[in-house]
């Protein structure tokens, strides 16, 4: 609870702490903003006389005199796949080391997305990072005509007025599926994402591409949605009722992937990588992990996290400043889930 300063009826002020202190109101004010220059002196001074005092700076006060809130809202696409988890962890750490605050929205679909506008536009965020998230249009135009800034994370969009920072998913596709065929597999089973979301779009199409270059590589599809539990639904519903029998199955994420060999394993009585090699794409903290050890695509998070920063500042620097769309490489992880050329 704060003290009352001498002579006042409410809490005590920024005034009543710099005249405490014997320092001017700005100095008490950079005190309280991070980045903000103020000698070491000074700084010791108004911690002491807003100790004295039970001060609290007014966030709500100042954001109505600077028009910024300090407030990030990150939208995720849940948190069981730990590379979501992951992307928020590093990327709320990154933004609260720069004096912002960061509130949490896990969405699903679109639809989820456009329940959240009307929260966005009352919060008056200073930003809003869509992380594995798709942006509806209708989002995307109101953000914008209340000026604020949208940056998506591992999506891509044609919205105008939108940053994106993603991974080069059609190369790294490319590459890891050339990995594959190169190791000897012909017939190849894609356990895709959700359907129109920007990642699967181009992880599949950089799979078909390669396996369009080589002769003699069938290819089959199924659903998996980015979900666990469809995706080992889906495998089971294939190896149960279908002629074709994958000798590799490209998952479009890690999430997938280990649904996947848990499915192949332990209910279906099938080694990976000896009966059926299994990709990944993520490169997720259990991807590492003994039990997996799977080979993938890295998405380099810290990298990721690093130019969304960069755009966050530009944009606070220059409100106006033009969209940026950043696309970074990972790197191809081989592990023991993909069998080699002339592997038993």
């Amino acid at each position: 609870m704060c003290t009352l300063a001498a002579g006042t009826r409410g809490p005590a002020t920024s005034i009543d702490v710099a005249k405490l202190a014997g320092v001017s109101q700005s100095a008490v004010s950079r005190t309280y903003t991070k980045g903000a220059s103020v000698g070491a002196e000074t700084r010791a001074r108004v911690e002491a006389a807003a100790a004295k005092l039970g001060y609290r700076p007014n966030l709500i006060a100042r954001s109505l005199m600077t028009r910024r809130t300090n407030i990030i809202g990150l939208a995720v696409g849940g948190l069981a796949n730990p590379f979501y988890a992951a992307i928020v962890e590093q990327l709320s750490n990154a933004l609260q080391e720069i004096g912002y605050h960061v509130l949490l929205f896990t969405l699903t679909d679109e639809t989820d997305s456009d329940e959240l506008l009307q929260q966005v536009i009352n919060l008056r965020l200073d930003a809003l990072i869509m992380a594995s998230v798709s942006l509806s249009s209708s989002l995307a135009s109101s953000c914008q005509s209340n000026g604020i800034p949208v940056i998506l994370v591992n999506r891509t969009t044609s919205a105008d007025g939108c940053s994106s920072v993603s991974t080069d998913n059609e190369a790294g596709a490319t590459m890891l599926a050339q990995y594959v065929i190169d190791a000897g597999h012909s017939r190849i089973l894609y356990v895709a994402g959700t359907e129109t979301t920007s990642t699967n779009l181009e992880r599949e199409r950089g799979l078909t591409s390669a396996i369009a270059a080589r002769d003699g590589v069938a290819f089959q599809r199924i659903a998996g949605d980015y979900d666990f539990k469809t995706s080992a639904q889906e495998i089971a519903q294939l190896l149960s009722g279908s002629n074709f029998v994958p000798d590799a199955i490209f998952c479009a994420n890690d999430f997938m992937a280990f649904a996947v060999m848990d499915a192949l394993r332990f209910h279906h009585g099938l080694r990976v990588p000896q009966d059926i090699s299994v990709v990944g794409f993520d490169d997720s903290g259990p991807a590492s992990w003994l039990s997996y050890d799977l080979t993938t695509y890295s998405q380099p998070i810290p990298q990721m996290v690093e130019a969304v920063i960069s755009i966050l500042q530009a944009v606070a620097q220059n409100p106006d400043a033009a969209p940026q769309h950043v696309v970074i490489s990972g790197e191809l992880i081989i592990r023991g889930s993909c069998r080699g050329r002339g592997d038993g």
